[in-house]
């Protein structure tokens, strides 16, 4: 794969990018040479020419003062000067430190240092590792920094747009800088925080993820579609389905919504309309909560195909609400997954507690999401129709 082109193409963008006018622009691409975006050859090809011709449209922008960041340059490729590739899982993370403290050394006023870009190219475990190592960084690093995440994984859930050329517009023509809020799970036991920037969920979804992680590379086809299926069939035969006590408050501490359930999936989203498991509409309306009942394995079956479409939220089994914090408690142990990582919650973990954090890690943002929203074909008053 012509990783050494895919850089040279972004570098030139970023050499004419109207981000953070007036300060020197210090870029540094952070790619994972196994994403799907590189090796599958159907998608290489048309993100290749996306990346040619953004890079012929941002030629008509003046060329800025700035470079690759020192860090990427000491890591990078010789060919692609601001491109660096992640060996391991992690290791974006580790680059990402780095720049946190190329910056800090630099002290003095904002207005005189450089502004620091980092594009990662890879899947959600890629920009995951990133965007925790600012989470963790100084408060007044923050601005001084911006993330975007360009969609070259498979599914691509956590990008900042769903297709490369409108992430590459952002660089190009006017954007914003916009704070993510964090999605931070606590535990009773001390253990965490686990830190997500999509969705933050625990039970069946979970499950998934975890099968699909454990069996990736080995099974045929798409492994987290089949595990979809098969968890429809065996998941209450591996994890006992009890009940859940859930409380939810808004940011000033108010009681939106409390239950006691059996309950097969509790998802909580940074906002609305996000998705999942390559596209899958779990929150597709601006609420960022939804909780679904435990059901019957035909149900499931009949079910699962909505969540293509986002039309499950108008089944009886399924709730949806809007919440800062979720405090949930299981009869018995339940895996709970983080933008794609998993961990299991043991009993003495519960009462364990999502919460949103105040708007934190700057992020481009241009005047659309970048995502396709869910065309909802049922009407919300055929509820009561179900």
């Amino acid at each position: 794969m012509a990783f050494d082109e895919f850089g040279s193409l972004i570098s030139q963008i970023c050499s004419r990018s109207t981000l953070a006018a007036g300060r020197p622009l210090a870029w540094t691409i952070i790619a994972n040479p196994s994403a799907g975006g590189f090796t599958i050859r159907s998608r290489w090809r048309r993100h290749r020419a996306q990346l040619a011709a953004s890079a012929g449209k941002s030629a008509r922008n003046a060329l800025r003062e700035g470079g690759p960041s020192l860090t990427a340059q000491k890591r990078g490729s010789v060919g692609a000067p601001g491109l660096v590739l992640t060996r391991a899982a992690g290791h974006a993370g580790e680059i990402t430190n780095a720049l946190i403290q190329e910056a800090s050394a630099g002290g003095g006023s904002p207005a005189g240092l450089p502004f620091y870009l980092v594009i990662t190219a890879g899947g959600d475990g890629t920009s995951r590792d990133v965007m925790t190592s600012l989470y963790h960084a100084p408060a007044a690093i923050h601005d001084s920094f911006a993330v975007l995440r360009l969609p070259m994984g498979t599914g691509n859930d956590g990008s900042d747009t769903w297709e490369l050329d409108r992430a590459l517009d952002l660089l190009i023509g006017p954007s914003a800088l916009a704070r993510q809020r964090v999605l931070r799970l606590r535990t009773a036991s001390g253990r965490g925080p686990f830190l997500a920037f999509n969705i933050l969920s625990a039970g069946l979804d979970a499950f998934v993820t975890h099968m699909t992680n454990k069996t990736k590379g080995r099974m045929p086809g798409d492994s987290y579609k089949l595990w979809v299926d098969l968890a429809a069939l065996f998941y209450d035969l591996i994890y006992k389905v009890g009940y859940m006590d859930v409380r939810a408050t808004d940011s000033e501490g108010n009681e939106v919504h409390a239950l006691r359930e059996k309950l097969l999936l509790l998802a909580v989203g940074e906002s609305g309309q996000r998705t999942y498991g390559s596209h899958k509409w779990i929150l597709p309306d601006e609420r960022n909560v939804c909780a679904i009942r435990q059901m019957s394995v035909f149900r499931k079956l009949a079910l699962k195909g909505l969540f293509n479409y986002g039309t499950h939220i108008y089944k009886p089994e399924v709730m949806l609400w809007n919440a800062a914090v979720v405090s949930f408690s299981s009869e018995h142990p339940l895996l709970a997954q983080m933008d794609g990582e998993t961990v299991l919650l043991e009993k003495e973990d519960f009462p364990a507690t999502i919460e949103l954090t105040e708007p934190l890690i700057p992020i481009l943002k241009g005047s659309g999401s970048g995502r396709p929203y869910p065309r909802l074909s049922v009407s919300a008053s055929s509820l009561s129709r179900q």
